[in-house]
């Protein structure tokens, strides 16, 4: 009997952990951007981080590994929890490259924290929490929208500006076709905020999306100040 029960034991665990590493398989990541100035003209809170406002470009939102289907893994490893200690080196770059506009006003700590286990966790086959911030922290220097538009002549003047010339822009600038999501603000403009660019699994090169996040936006579009 006792042999039965170890045998079943064992037999669980590793489905467990089948099931786990399972999880942890991806096709590719969407490096995902967002321009501040559209996520705090609208009907959510904004609020500037602990350290001050942050500079007027594109900040990281997040890296997120993604399924040729359309679907994505999330909250793989319960047990693989954020800890500061092991990105420390990493902070100052992250508070400004990777700032938290959420009320109330924080340190990015607990946005890190979901980041790191709704969709790090799901990449730990490929990069351990240390690889997967600096990854998107190296992406973020790799991928410069703002000067790709600002070279379009698309600026952040509360212009409008067409979504095909923004998303050439972001095509001439990186080689890559961008995805493209707005917001609406209170005056039901339709606002550039955020920027899709797809990785291989590996975090290092930018590929052509296997699938682009499906776009909400008009075809004149609003680059809001910030």
């Amino acid at each position: 009997m006792k042999s039965k029960f170890s045998l079943l034991s064992k037999l669980l665990i590793l489905q467990y952990l089948s099931v786990l590493c399972l999880s942890q398989d991806f096709d590719f990541f969407y490096f995902v951007q967002q321009w501040p100035g559209a996520y705090c003209d609208t009907k959510q809170s904004c609020c500037y981080p602990k350290t001050g406002k942050p500079t007027a470009d594109f900040g990281i939102h997040g890296l997120w590994p993604n399924y040729k289907d359309g679907s994505w893994p999330s909250n793989c490893d319960p047990d693989s929890v954020f800890d500061k200690s092991q990105v420390s080196d990493l902070m100052s770059n992250m508070e400004k490259n990777w700032p938290s506009l959420s009320c109330p006003s924080s340190n990015g700590m607990r946005f890190w924290s979901h980041e790191w286990e709704k969709h790090g966790t799901c990449a730990e086959s490929e990069l351990d929490q240390h690889d997967y911030f600096e990854t998107a922290l190296k992406l973020k220097q790799k991928v410069n929208l703002l000067k790709a538009l600002k070279d379009a002549g698309i600026e952040p003047d509360d212009g409008f500006y067409s979504l095909e010339s923004i998303s050439d822009a972001i095509k001439q600038g990186t080689g890559f076709t961008p995805g493209i999501e707005c917001n609406r603000d209170s005056a039901h403009n339709s606002q550039l905020y955020q920027v899709y660019m797809c990785v291989d699994t590996s975090g290092s090169d930018l590929i052509e999306c296997p699938l682009l996040p499906k776009s909400k936006c008009g075809s004149q579009i609003q680059f809001p100040k910030f």
